[in-house]
């Protein structure tokens, strides 16, 4: 058994596009374009980042599993595959009022490698999740 915990992200997606559509709003993902293995039409992306509408009625195929999001859609009339892995996404807001939430950015992708970090310290010496202040509240 391993110590490691299975991220949440993936579950509080799933329950947030779930809650955006059972409200009869359309569920938007907020995606870092520039991440590694990031499948989506670059002509739609701006500033490195893709909103994408995931409604059921938008999409075929809306898979949303731990480790990915991919569906097909068109874009511009083009049919085209997505794939986003989990990580890149940024959060998932309901187009039609704008609630929804933004995913902090992981660990793993802001410390790029094991040698910056400083020796005896521990993921534990993290500051506490109300600290950060890349976090925007989505009204």
């Amino acid at each position: 058994m391993t110590t490691e915990s299975i991220p949440q992200q993936p579950y509080l997606l799933r329950a947030l596009h779930e809650w955006i559509t059972d409200n009869g709003h359309t569920p938007y993902l907020i995606v870092d374009a520039t991440a590694d293995q990031v499948l989506v039409p670059s002509e739609h992306v701006q500033d490195g980042k893709i909103t994408l509408n995931v409604s059921y009625a938008a999409v075929r195929g809306l898979e949303m599993s731990n480790e990915l999001v991919g569906f097909e859609a068109r874009f511009s009339g083009t049919p085209y595959a997505v794939q986003v892995p989990m990580a890149a996404v940024r959060g998932i807001y309901a187009r039609e009022t704008g609630r929804g939430m933004i995913f902090p950015v992981e660990e793993a992708e802001t410390s790029s490698s094991s040698a910056d970090a400083k020796p005896g310290k521990s993921n534990d010496d993290r500051p506490p999740p109300g600290d950060r202040s890349h976090l925007k509240v989505i009204k």
